[in-house]
C-alpha cells in the first residue's frame, strides 16, 4: 500500500469528523513531523487555521477563542519541546474548565528511545492534567483503521466539551514521507458522510425527593447567604437571582460571576463584600447559617475567610460538573446538578419569604460601603484602585473585560460594582497564575465585540511574545497597563515585612520602556499622564481599530497605602454602624 496515500486518507477522515464535531478553529505552530496534519487541516474549507509560532502563545491564544466560545479549540504542533510548551496552557485549561483538543506529532515507535533528533517521550506528556489521552495508531487506509481514527476524533471533542469541559490530547506518530496527497474529494467520505458517531450527553441533576429536602431544610433558615464564583453559564444570573428573590438571601457575586453586569435584578446582590468582611464587627453581624455556593472558588481571600470562619453553616456547594470545589473541608452538601436547572427546580419547592432582616442587614452594609468607597474618585494621582472604580463607566456597552491576576483581578473584586452594562468579565483563573495573560486576552479578542484588558506591568512583560498575535490577526484590543515597576502584590503579603531582600525576591523593579515593544508588534503606544488624558484615550480608542497600549504608572508603596487607609476607613465606619445597629 502507498504510504502517503494511507497517510492522507486517515488523516482526511480526522479532519472530517472534526468538522462534523463542531470545531471550527484550530491553531497552528509550525513544524516539520507535523507536516501532514498541518497540511490536511489547511485544507479543509470550514476550518479556520491560524498560524503562530510559539507554542506556549499559541496554547494561550487557543484558550481565549476556547474561553468566549465554549467550543472545543484545536492545537497543533511538532514534536520534542514544542509539545512541552504547550503544558502552561493545559494546565490553566484543565483548572478552569476550558475545552481544547491538544494535538502533537510525534516521531514513530522505531524512532523513540535511541536517540532521534527532536524525540521526547510524549506519551501521556500532560499526567493528569488532560481528562483523557490517546496514542494514535500510525496512519493506514484500512476500513477498519479510518472508523477507528473517525471514532476517536468524535470521543475526543465530546469529552472535552462534556461538563466540566477541559482538554484531551491526542498523540500522532507519523514516518516520513511528510507531504500528503491533496486533491479535491479529499473531505469526501463515502461511508456516513454525516459524520461517523454523534455523541448525546446532558445535564447532571439529582432526584425529585433530594430538592425536595434541600428545600425543607432551606425553609427554616434565614440567614442564608449565596456565594456565586467563576460560572459562564448566561442563564444563570437570572435563575439564581430568582431563588435569591424567594429565599431573601444576599448573593455574594464574584467578579467573573458574571452577576455585576447585566439586564438581571440587582437588589440582592453584594458587590462589596471584599472591603467589607475585612471588618470584625461585619463578620460577626452577618454570621450566616447557612452558605450556598456555585462555580470555582472566589477571588477575594475576606470572603474566603469568611466562610472559613463558619464551619458550623449549613454548606451546600452545587456543582454541575461534578468536581470537588471545597478546599477548606467544610460542604455539608455536595449536589451535582447543572446550576441554572438546580435553582429553578429547587424554586417550585419554595413558597417565598416576603423579607428577611438579614438580608436587610447586607443590603445597609453594602450600600454603606459603596458610599464610603465613592471617596475614590476624588484621588488625583493614577490610582489602581479608583481605575477599576472607573471602568464600568469607562466601557461600551457589551465589552469584554479581561483582567490579570495578582493585583488587578484583586481590585476588580473590591472596586468594579453592579452595573447594566453587560460587561464580560475574563482571567485565568484555573491555576491563577500570569502566564499568556495578554495570548488568552488576545484570543478571546477575535470572537469579542470589544475587548480590554487590564494588567500588571510584570505580567504583560511575561507575555509579550503574545503581541505577535495581534499583528498576524489585525485584533482590535485596548490594552491597559497598571506599571507599578514590579510585583505590586508582594507589598500586601508578609514578605513586605521583611525589607532587607524584598526589591530583589519579590519587588522585582524591571524599569522598561514598554512603547519599543509595542511599536515592533504594529500597536499605538500611549503613555497616560493624568485622569482626563485616559478618559480622552478610551473615547477615541472607540473609533479606532487595532492594538491600543495604554501605561499608567503608579507608585507601588503610594498604592499599598491608599488600599489600607481605604480599608481602615471603610471599616471605621462599618463598626460604627453595627454598634448603632446593635444597642
Amino acid at each position: 500500500m502507498n504510504h502517503q496515500e494511507a497517510l492522507t486518507e486517515y488523516l482526511a477522515a480526522f479532519v472530517t469528523e472534526l468538522v462534523h464535531s463542531g470545531i471550527t478553529d484550530v491553531v497552528v505552530s509550525p513544524g516539520s513531523r507535523s507536516t501532514p496534519l498541518a497540511m490536511v487541516l489547511a485544507e479543509h474549507p470550514e476550518l479556520k487555521v491560524r498560524i503562530h509560532v510559539d507554542e506556549r502563545s499559541a496554547a494561550f491564544f487557543a484558550l481565549g477563542i476556547a474561553k468566549v466560545t465554549n467550543r472545543p479549540v484545536a492545537i497543533l504542533c511538532t514534536s520534542g519541546t514544542a509539545a512541552a510548551n504547550y503544558f502552561p496552557a493545559i494546565v490553566e485549561a484543565y483548572y478552569a474548565r476550558v475545552p481544547l483538543l491538544v494535538l502533537t506529532a510525534d516521531r514513530p515507535h522505531e524512532l523513540r528511545d535511541i536517540g532521534a533528533p527532536q524525540a521526547i517521550d510524549q506519551i501521556h506528556l500532560y499526567g493528569r492534567h488532560v481528562k483523557w489521552f490517546a496514542e494514535m495508531s500510525p496512519p493506514e487506509k484500512s476500513a477498519e483503521m479510518l472508523r477507528y481514527v473517525r471514532m476517536v476524533c468524535s470521543r475526543a471533542a465530546a469529552i472535552a466539551r462534556r461538563s466540566p469541559a477541559g482538554p484531551v490530547h491526542l498523540n500522532f506518530p507519523f514516518r516520513e514521507p511528510l507531504i500528503p496527497q491533496l486533491d479535491e474529494n479529499l473531505f469526501n467520505m463515502e461511508d456516513r458522510p454525516e459524520g461517523y458517531v454523534k455523541v448525546h450527553t446532558g445535564d447532571l441533576t439529582i432526584d425529585e425527593e433530594d430538592f425536595r429536602q434541600i428545600a425543607q431544610r432551606l425553609k427554616g433558615k434565614e440567614r442564608g447567604i449565596i456565594v456565586c464564583g467563576h460560572i459562564a453559564d448566561p442563564p444563570f444570573a437570572a435563575a439564581v437571582t430568582r431563588l435569591s428573590d424567594a429565599l431573601k438571601f444576599p448573593i455574594l457575586a464574584d467578579p467573573l460571576s458574571q452577576l455585576r453586569s447585566g439586564r438581571h435584578e440587582f437588589e440582592n446582590i453584594m458587590d462589596t463584600y471584599d472591603t467589607f468582611l475585612r471588618n470584625e464587627d461585619a463578620q460577626s453581624f452577618l454570621k450566616p447559617e447557612v452558605i450556598l455556593r456555585f462555580g470555582a472558588m472566589p477571588v477575594s481571600k475576606a470572603l474566603t475567610t469568611f466562610i472559613k470562619a463558619n464551619p458550623n453553616a449549613d454548606q451546600f456547594v452545587v456543582d454541575g460538573g461534578g468536581g470537588w470545589r471545597d478546599p477548606a473541608v467544610l460542604s455539608t452538601d455536595m449536589i451535582f446538578c447543572h446550576e441554572a436547572a438546580f435553582c429553578d427546580r429547587l424554586l417550585s419547592y419554595l413558597n417565598g419569604r416576603r423579607s428577611s432582616s438579614y438580608l436587610h442587614n447586607w443590603q445597609q452594609v453594602n450600600a454603606l460601603t459603596k458610599e464610603t468607597m465613592s471617596k475614590v474618585r476624588d484621588v488625583t494621582e493614577l490610582s489602581e484602585g479608583k481605575l477599576f472604580y472607573q471602568l464600568a463607566e469607562m466601557l461600551p456597552e457589551g465589552a469584554t473585560l479581561f483582567v490579570g491576576n495578582s493585583m488587578p483581578i484583586r481590585d476588580l473584586d473590591s472596586f468594579f460594582l453592579n452595573n447594566k452594562k453587560n460587561i464580560k468579565v475574563l482571567a485565568n483563573r484555573g491555576a491563577n497564575g500570569i502566564d499568556g495573560t495578554v495570548s488568552t486576552a488576545l484570543g478571546a479578542a477575535l470572537y469579542s465585540k470589544s475587548l480590554y484588558l487590564v494588567l500588571g506591568d510584570i505580567t504583560f512583560f511575561h507575555d509579550l511574545n503574545g503581541l505577535l498575535a495581534a499583528k498576524l490577526f489585525n485584533i482590535d484590543i485596548d490594552i491597559i497597563v497598571m506599571n507599578n515597576n514590579g510585583g505590586g502584590i508582594f507589598s500586601f503579603l508578609p514578605q513586605a515585612k521583611h525589607p532587607k531582600h524584598f526589591e530583589l525576591l519579590f519587588g522585582t523593579p524591571l524599569d522598561l520602556e514598554f512603547k519599543h515593544a509595542v511599536r515592533m508588534f504594529n500597536g499605538h503606544y500611549t503613555k497616560i499622564t493624568d485622569w482626563n488624558h485616559l478618559a480622552v484615550e478610551m473615547e477615541k480608542s472607540l473609533e479606532s481599530k487595532g492594538m491600543k497600549v495604554y501605561e499608567l504608572t503608579t507608585n507601588r508603596d503610594r498604592n499599598r497605602d491608599e488600599h489600607r487607609e481605604f480599608w481602615h476607613t471603610v471599616s471605621r465606619e462599618i463598626s460604627n454602624f453595627v454598634k448603632g445597629e446593635l444597642e
